[in-house]
């Protein structure tokens, strides 16, 4: 097994690294990083199979995405879509039937594409946010800023718009055209910028990057009526420097919902009640300046942040019924990492 981490390439990184797995004396530990793509700021990419689909900042005039594949060991870069202005912020995958999703924090634009078995890449549709609903923080005014689109339990697609403070819901139709469906407004300066659902379909919780607070939402994909439930900090009471959080993941029974702290440089823990309130559980150092992302495992044994700024990652065990992390390596080097994937 091997963890794949990717970041912003403005200082020493070269792109994607590789960090192996090992297992001695039944203690895991992750060995020397060594890169393995080279590519301009792959802020978020995704893997299926022998493909590996990544932001790109081409240069400072163009941006988009582009495909890699693996082929004797080595990956090989397949095919790029780039158009004018900064590179996607999230790009997110349905590996059945072969779409990608990407979200552009600079220019507005959420748009969505197919790809072929070798990694060819396709435009389908897009969509450019406008300034409806406008937060009151210096990060909004500017216009929209979509952080996140990717799909819905039942199948359609949701954008989190920092920008706007919004989830906003679209459908692909069998044109490949997005149509909106509903939007669900958030706390003014709330800023939402990734989110995850509850196994049954039924809620959402949202991570506020500029608030610092999770708002737990009850929804029907039917009806798009929303109930807002209830809104947590991700912080400490007593917290006043700044702090944005960043990644938000459940755990796969549902049961537990994590947060990361840039600022902060933590991530917290919640256990998810009955009623779907938020408890907390456990918050923990990342052991390193501004962690945006942080992953599991597939048996979410295993965790891993990556600290942007202090180039370095975390390794860290879980505890399933508790839903508590131990830290069990600390101080590993990997340059300005802002997404970490396990792959088997």
């Amino acid at each position: 097994m091997e963890v794949l981490i990717g970041g912003y390439t403005k200082s020493v990184s070269r792109g994607i690294y590789s960090l192996n797995l090992v297992e001695e004396n039944q203690t895991e530990h992750l060995a020397e990083a060594k890169n393995i793509i080279q590519v301009s700021g792959p802020t978020y990419f995704q893997i299926t199979k022998d493909l590996l689909f990544t932001i790109d900042k081409v240069s400072d005039k163009e941006g988009g995405i582009s495909s890699f594949k693996l082929e004797n060991g080595k990956y090989k870069k397949i095919d790029s879509y780039v158009s004018p202005g900064s590179s996607p912020a999230y790009i997110g995958i349905n590996r059945i039937k072969h779409l990608l999703y990407t979200a552009n924090y600079h220019t507005g634009v959420i748009a969505v594409f197919s790809y072929t078995e070798e990694g060819k890449i396709s435009l389908l549709d897009s969509v450019t946010h406008i300034a409806k609903t406008l937060g009151p923080r210096p990060e909004q005014v500017d216009g929209p800023h979509p952080h996140f689109f990717d799909e819905t339990p039942a199948g359609n697609l949701v954008c989190c718009d920092l920008g706007n403070d919004t989830i906003d819901f679209y459908r692909l139709n069998q044109k490949n055209k997005l149509e909106h469906l509903a939007s669900y407004k958030n706390e003014p300066g709330f800023g939402d910028r990734h989110i995850v659902f509850s196994k049954d379909g039924n809620y959402f919780y949202v991570a506020g990057e500029l608030s610092s607070k999770i708002n737990v939402v009850k929804f029907n994909e039917d009806s798009w009526k929303f109930e807002d439930i209830a809104t947590y900090s991700t912080i400490p009471e007593d917290w006043t420097s700044h702090n944005g959080a960043a990644a938000i993941k459940i755990s796969n029974d549902g049961k537990f919902i994590y947060v990361s702290n840039r600022g902060n440089d933590s991530i917290v823990v919640f256990a998810v009640n009955t009623d779907h309130t938020l408890s907390l559980v456990q918050r923990i150092s990342t052991f390193g300046e501004f962690p945006r992302d942080f992953n599991w495992n597939d048996d979410e044994t295993l965790v891993v942040a990556a600290n942007q700024n202090s180039n370095n990652a975390t390794l860290y065990t879980r505890n399933a019924k508790e839903g508590s992390l131990t830290p069990i390596q600390k101080e590993i080097a990997v340059p300005e990492g802002t997404r970490v994937v396990f792959r088997a």
